[in-house]
């Protein structure tokens, strides 16, 4: 088969933003799978709407059934144009496009209660009907219903792309909550979420500054790490599970920031240790699953803070910590090239999970596909 064009459009934990890639995949016969970035661009949330998705992240506020409804058509219709707009400043022609890869916005996911659930929305009839383009979507409910956490969903792409036969590897994804993606030299790929990344600290910026996240880091270098709030930050049961686990905001949340909180904290000290936050807690997780890791390669929006890679470099010593883009791939696209390399499995029957990342009783093909 020839290159084919896929899109791939997802609004991570932060909702900064919704991510479009479009991605030609090479169908070789033999050795590593070749996908070629094409476009990739972030298109703004209308600010209202991106209010509403953070408040309901955050568990601020809730809807009643039918503005539930109405949300998932509005968030499909943006993510419809996004896609729409990215085919046009890339100068594609809707007809090259062989799916569009949705992974909408996620509200809610509780994949470990008694009754297992994940809840993204952005209602794919809606894109696939604005669009006219085949649409694949609701990728990670597959995964949960087979028992798995539904997330991390990309390690299969990293395993594809940045394994390295050479060294221990491990990619980092720094989005509103931190993942990894173990690639040992020989062995099984693994992966799971380490907790809150951005999605505090952007939390707790725009709180206090009015502003959507901190740039570079100046917000928190302008504090102190505090000791005290550290520790008690860190004393949250779910560190202490094993993989597979994931996590999002319905636990990281400002809510249970201030419920760590004895009043007297500069913000700019909270700040800081909300950062101290992220890396002692990947550091701490990379050390139990793979401590001969000698590279981390980090993609996401955390990689342009600079205080938070110097912190995570800081807290892994002997490792290399650098960013994707020292590979050939663009740190903000890679989430985005995830769900266009998903749709492609999915329509290719193939399964889209790795049960070793997910915890699922075993390889599945996810989402469901809408007709154009």
């Amino acid at each position: 088969m020839p290159a084919h064009l896929f899109l791939g459009l997802i609004s991570g934990t932060s909702a900064d933003g919704i991510d479009a890639a479009l991605v030609a995949f090479e169908d070789a016969a033999t050795g590593p799978l070749q996908a070629r970035l094409a476009f990739a661009r972030t298109y703004p949330w209308d600010p209202a709407l991106r209010t509403q998705l953070v408040e309901l992240g955050q568990h601020a506020a809730t809807l009643p059934l039918d503005a539930v409804a109405e949300l998932d058509v509005r968030i499909g219709r943006a993510f419809a144009d996004a896609a729409l707009q990215a085919l046009a400043d890339s100068g594609t022609a809707t007809a090259d496009v062989a799916a569009i890869g949705s992974h909408g916005q996620t509200l809610r996911h509780n994949p470990g209660g008694e009754v297992p659930y994940t809840m993204q929305l952005g209602d794919p009839s809606t894109i696939a009907e604005r669009t006219g383009i085949r649409t694949v979507a609701d990728f990670r409910r597959r995964d949960v219903a087979a028992g798995g956490h539904g997330a991390p969903l990309l390690p299969a792409l990293h395993a594809a792309l940045l394994h390295s036969v050479a060294e221990d590897r491990a990619v980092l994804n720094l989005g509103g909550i931190a993942n990894f993606t173990l690639l040992p030299r020989a062995g099984e790929v693994r992966g799971f979420d380490t907790g809150p990344a951005n999605g505090l600290m952007d939390a707790w910026c725009l709180h206090h500054r009015g502003e959507a996240f901190d740039r570079d880091g100046a917000f928190a270098a302008a504090g102190q790490v505090d000791d005290a709030l550290l520790a008690r930050l860190l004393d949250e049961s779910w560190f202490a599970l094993p993989p597979p686990k994931s996590t999002g905001r319905d636990r990281f949340h400002l809510g249970w920031v201030e419920s760590k909180l004895r009043g007297e904290e500069a913000p700019e000290d909270v700040q800081a240790t909300l950062l101290a936050l992220t890396a002692r807690t990947v550091a701490d997780a990379l050390r139990a699953a793979q401590p001969g890791t000698t590279r981390v390669v980090a993609c996401g929006g955390g990689v342009h803070n600079r205080a938070l890679m110097a912190a995570l470099a800081g807290a892994m010593p002997g490792c290399v910590v650098e960013s994707s883009a020292a590979h050939g791939l663009d740190p903000d696209a890679i989430e985005a090239m995830g769900f266009a390399w998903l749709a492609r499995a999915t329509l290719r029957g193939e399964p889209g999970n790795l049960p070793s990342v997910t915890g699922a009783r075993g390889p599945r093909v996810l989402g469901g596909i809408y007709p154009a």
